[in-house]
């Protein structure tokens, strides 16, 4: 499936949210409660959570759209980081970067990685980091794939529930 990649500006925050959305149902359902995915979109993914984000000036979002037609089928998004580590000037971080599952496998994953890359260099940051749900073992083998190596943990509350994550880090 032919795609591009198009960085997000604060007018692009409902785009963003119903992508954000429909991804984190695909990847979480029967995972999570219905209750508490509902309740972390609504916090997480929504359109006034997206436009806070996208006006923060050290913020990147980048949206893959399928050809044609546009429609977004994935997104990443990096920020100043917010991890349990002992953060360094350098760091920059990945804090969400998701593609609808029949999309993947065929590089768009590694072209928002590279975006996310990218902006990070483009920041002066020379490490990016970001935190993955520890059980997602096909992201992790993704990302360990992308030059990522695990340099702590972290543990996230959806809803009820506190789940393990992995937090991991590459140089860009």
């Amino acid at each position: 499936m032919a795609h591009h990649l198009r960085t997000c500006t604060p007018a692009d925050a409902a785009l963003v949210s119903l992508v954000a959305g429909a991804a984190f149902l695909e990847a979480f359902a029967g995972v999570l409660d219905a209750a508490d995915i509902l309740h972390h979109c609504y916090e997480n993914n929504s359109e006034a959570a997206f436009r806070k984000h996208l006006e923060n000036p050290s913020t990147r979002c980048v949206v893959a759209e399928a050809e044609p037609g546009d429609a977004p089928i994935g997104y990443m998004l990096t920020c100043e980081p917010d991890l349990p580590l002992d953060l360094l000037p350098i760091d920059y971080e990945l804090r969400r970067i998701y593609l609808l599952h029949r999309f993947q496998g065929q590089g768009v994953g590694r072209h928002l990685i590279e975006a996310a890359l990218n902006a990070a260099q483009t920041l002066g940051r020379t490490r990016l980091l970001l935190g993955v749900y520890g059980k997602n073992h096909d992201a992790i083998h993704f990302y360990e794939a992308m030059g990522f190596v695990q340099v702590g943990e972290r543990y996230f509350n959806v809803g009820s529930q506190t789940h393990h994550d992995a937090v991991m880090a590459r140089a860009v």
